[in-house]
C-alpha cells in the first residue's frame, strides 16, 4: 500500500510540472512583451485551467487516496478561495514583492476565472474517475 501511495504522489507531482511546463510554454510561445506576458486570452484562459489542474494533481501528494470527485471538490474550492481573497488586495500586494506569489496568488479578482477553473478541474476528474472505475472493473 505503501508503494501505491509513493507511485500516486511521484505521478502527482510529475503531473503537476507538466501542466505547468505547458502553461510556461503557452506563454514564451505566445509572449509578445515579456516571458512571463499573460496579457493575451490564450495565456490568461490557459494559465488559469492549468494552475486549476496543477492544483488536482497536487491533493494527491498530501492524499494520495483520494478519490477523483473529492480531489476535483478540493482543487476548485481551493481556487476559488484564493480568487475570492484577491478581492482584499493581499494577494496585489504580496505579488508586488514577489514573482512566487504573484503565480500562486495572482493579482486582482476575474469573475471568469471562477469558470476557468472548472474548466481545468473537471476534464481531470472525469478521466481519473473513468480510470478507476476501469480498473475496479478489471480488478
Amino acid at each position: 500500500m505503501a508503494d501505491l501511495a509513493l507511485r500516486t504522489r511521484l505521478a502527482a507531482l510529475a503531473a503537476a510540472g507538466e501542466f505547468l511546463a505547458v502553461a510556461l510554454g503557452i506563454r514564451v510561445l505566445g509572449a509578445s512583451s515579456g516571458v512571463l506576458d499573460s496579457s493575451g486570452a490564450l495565456a490568461q484562459h490557459s494559465g488559469t485551467a492549468l494552475y486549476a489542474s496543477m492544483i488536482y494533481a497536487g491533493v494527491f501528494l498530501p492524499a494520495p487516496a483520494a478519490r477523483p470527485w473529492f480531489a476535483g471538490a478540493a482543487a476548485i474550492a481551493f481556487c476559488w478561495l484564493v480568487e475570492l481573497l484577491q478581492l482584499t488586495g493581499v494577494p496585489a500586494e504580496l505579488s508586488a514583492h514577489s514573482l512566487i506569489a504573484r503565480l500562486v496568488l495572482g493579482v486582482q479578482f476575474d469573475a471568469l476565472d471562477l469558470a476557468w477553473y472548472v474548466v481545468g478541474v473537471l476534464p481531470l476528474a472525469v478521466l481519473h474517475a473513468a480510470v478507476a472505475r476501469r480498473r475496479r472493473i478489471e480488478a
